[in-house]
């Protein structure tokens, strides 16, 4: 079941420039800073209310987000909804006909499990599970 909007993905060029505006222009605080190799990215969390913001730069050209960079610039990348059974999410997206990224959770950021839905399948926008 899904619980809320856990995070906001958005796709930067430049970490450290966005981290600044967050900070300086919108008055938030960086949490953290972590490099999730499996994605090929660094990520940095800010808490907006009960959903964070996190800003995405690539690692490696290989990396999806540069590869989002590539074609649409920077900006929001996707939108990441808790669950508290990723499997059974992922099966209901399944069964519903939905083009999984993932067949099967992987590691993610904070030492969450995330999984993908393709975003030809739900109208345009990449879907994120992300679970505890």
């Amino acid at each position: 079941m899904l619980q809320k909007i856990d995070h906001l993905g958005i796709a930067v060029k430049s970490l450290d420039e966005a981290i600044a505006y967050y900070e300086k222009a919108l008055g938030l605080s960086c949490e953290k800073v972590e490099e999730v190799e499996t994605q090929k990215v660094r990520t940095a969390f800010f808490q907006v209310g009960d959903t964070h913001i996190e800003l995405l730069e690539p690692t490696s050209e290989e990396s999806p987000i540069a590869k989002f960079l590539a074609k649409n610039g920077e900006g929001i990348h996707h939108v990441a909804f808790a669950t508290d059974d990723i499997d059974s999410q992922l099966q209901n997206a399944q069964d519903a006909g939905i083009k999984l990224i993932n067949q099967e959770p992987v590691p993610g950021a904070g030492g969450k499990k995330v999984a993908f839905l393709h975003p030809k399948s739900t109208h345009g926008v990449l879907t994120e599970f992300c679970s505890k």
